[in-house]
């Protein structure tokens, strides 16, 4: 008998534990490999993820979900054991990521609209069919002087709300990610500019979900925090940041969703992980708080291991690293000390 979503969503958000992004595009991760001088082959796309997913510690303590593309979910580690089987040996629930990226919004405004929702439904039976137990739809949300527009923040809205009753028709819990993100052009906006923005946002989503029928239970919340431009002269301190970002979670987010899972956004490794312990410090929160990292999980592991597979030792320390100080902070217990101490 398969898990319930509400099941699923509870576990995916197991205290002291996250979600590994491991969901970069083609495009994403040549030019992540590009910074190290790797070309982007098939054979080294599978060595880099098998090094991720093979980090026992890291993935059995610390990881309670990873988010694949289509070829990682049916791909096979060098030895032929499937990357499906490495991660049901450590008890990891496997997730897919199934739009189709960001487009140009018509007009010139600056914006993005995500595509994908065309077959979506077929392909969501066959991914449950492999065993993927939840899915990620990523919005992204422009500030600058003329966006959000209203057009905008509702089309992306409603294209996440019909991902997501899609993924619960075919059993799988959506995880939802409207990002308003900071390093668009200007990229010279506010906190509080930020915290308007999010909280339009998720008003609209959450709107959006409920005309849909998507049950709030059965799915998770991957948003953006609310941080300053990536130009902005604001400089917030992490607890500013921690505040802002868990009030206007609170005004938006209704208590009824299992949980939260942060991107980090560009942010540093360390800025991620702190951030995201003091919110996890502040009492009183209606649903768990945890991260759900890309880069700021793979950053160090992806340079150490430099496309050399006798490089995965040092490489899985690296990971293992980060994800253990992640998971302190899902504890609301890490300190830069013990970062660096632990390094």
């Amino acid at each position: 008998m398969p898990m319930s979503l509400n099941a699923t969503a509870r576990k995916l958000m197991e205290p002291g534990k996250g979600i590994l992004a491991a969901d970069e595009s083609e495009p994403t991760i040549a030019k992540r490999f590009a910074k190290i001088n790797l070309p982007n082959s098939l054979d080294l796309r599978r060595d880099y993820r098998e090094m991720l997913f093979r980090s026992t510690e890291a993935m059995r303590n610390y990881i309670s979900g990873v988010i694949l593309t289509e070829e990682t979910l049916e791909q096979h580690a060098a030895d032929g054991t499937s990357f499906r089987a490495i991660m049901a040996d450590a008890d990891v629930i496997p997730g897919i990521k199934v739009d189709r990226g960001a487009f140009p919004m018509p007009g010139d405004t600056g914006e993005k609209i995500t595509e994908g929702l065309d077959g979506l439904r077929q392909r969501l039976e066959q991914y449950a069919k492999l065993g993927a137990g939840f899915a990620k739809w990523r919005a992204v949300i422009t500030i600058n002087d003329i966006a959000p527009t209203r057009n905008n923040i509702r089309a992306n809205a409603h294209s996440l709300a019909r991902y997501a009753i899609l993924c619960q028709e075919a059993g799988i819990v959506p995880v939802v990610e409207p990002e308003v993100v900071g390093d668009g052009e200007p990229g010279n906006h506010s906190l509080e500019r930020c915290a308007q923005v999010t909280g339009d946002v998720l008003e609209n989503v959450f709107k959006e979900l409920r005309l849909a029928g998507v049950d709030l239970g059965g799915m998770l919340l991957k948003p953006n925090m609310v941080l300053p431009g990536i130009n902005s002269r604001d400089r917030p301190s992490v607890d500013e940041v921690a505040r802002r970002t868990v009030e206007v979670l609170r005004e938006h987010v209704p208590a009824a969703v299992p949980g939260i899972a942060f991107l980090s956004g560009g942010q540093t490794d360390e800025e991620a992980t702190a951030h995201l312990s003091a919110m996890n410090k502040i009492v009183g929160l209606p649903w768990p708080l945890t991260f759900s990292y890309g880069r700021a999980l793979q950053n160090v592991a992806l340079r150490t291991w430099a496309g050399r597979r006798e490089n995965f030792p040092q490489a899985q320390a690296a990971f293992t690293h980060r994800a253990r100080m992640n998971s302190l902070a899902a504890l609301g217990q890490w300190t830069s000390e013990q970062d660096r101490l632990a390094a």
